[in-house]
């Protein structure tokens, strides 16, 4: 059996990434790709290697090869663009990279969005969709929160119900509704049981974040 070399295959896609990717989004780039890489590898690792490394490496990488701003109409079908983007990038530009697995990383990099609703049916795709919404909760998610709401010039949060108490939640125009509309929701969605552990752990981080400013809005401060 062939051994693969990851290391060597992550500074390829690197190298590619840099070249082509054009994309001034910095919650989805080069980084973003990087962390996730490192979250898929660790989730299997403690689930056992149940997937295969190298798909989830290609689709690490490649998952967010198209991007579109949070609100935008098309948001929902961009995980598809992108899957059939990564499956043109590695039959063409990495001949080399196995052919029976180039279905697997298109299906896995189709799953992993939120908005797009697909049902993950691999190991790869799973642990994927887990490691990508870590980006979401924890230090990380909120950094992001924060980032990609000033690139949507919405507001932090609502002044007189910042907690939406007494009204409908809407994350595209407050920050803070984000927390409650989706952030939150996301341990319950993780596929695994690593993801589940990691995604209830950062979770409870936000919640500390939500305790903190609501006091600092209501003016309870103690020494």
């Amino acid at each position: 059996m062939t051994m693969i070399d990851l290391e060597a295959w992550e500074q390829r896609f690197i190298t590619y990434v840099q070249a082509h990717l054009h994309n001034e989004d910095g919650a989805h780039d080069l980084k973003h790709f990087h962390r996730v890489w490192k979250t898929s590898r660790y989730i299997n690792e403690q689930e056992g290697n149940v997937a295969d490394n190298l798909v989830l490496l290609a689709a690490a990488y490649f998952h967010d090869f198209v991007t579109v701003p949070k609100n935008h109409p098309d948001r929902s079908k961009v995980s598809k663009l992108s899957a059939d983007k990564t499956k043109e990038i590695l039959a063409n530009d990495f001949p080399d990279f196995p052919k029976d697995k180039i279905d697997d990383v298109a299906h896995a990099v189709h799953a992993h969005s939120f908005s797009a609703a697909v049902t993950p049916e691999t190991p790869e795709a799973k642990i994927l969709q887990d490691a990508d919404r870590m980006e979401a909760i924890g230090a990380i998610g909120l950094a992001r929160v924060f980032y990609i709401a000033g690139l949507m010039k919405s507001s932090l949060f609502e002044a007189n119900d910042p907690f939406a108490k007494n009204r409908e939640l809407n994350d595209s125009r407050y920050a803070i509704d984000h927390f409650p509309a989706k952030l939150l929701k996301l341990p319950a969605m993780m596929n695994t049981k690593t993801g589940k552990a990691l995604g209830e752990k950062n979770a409870a981080y936000l919640q500390d974040f939500l305790h903190k400013l609501s006091d600092e809005i209501e003016g309870n401060w103690s020494v």
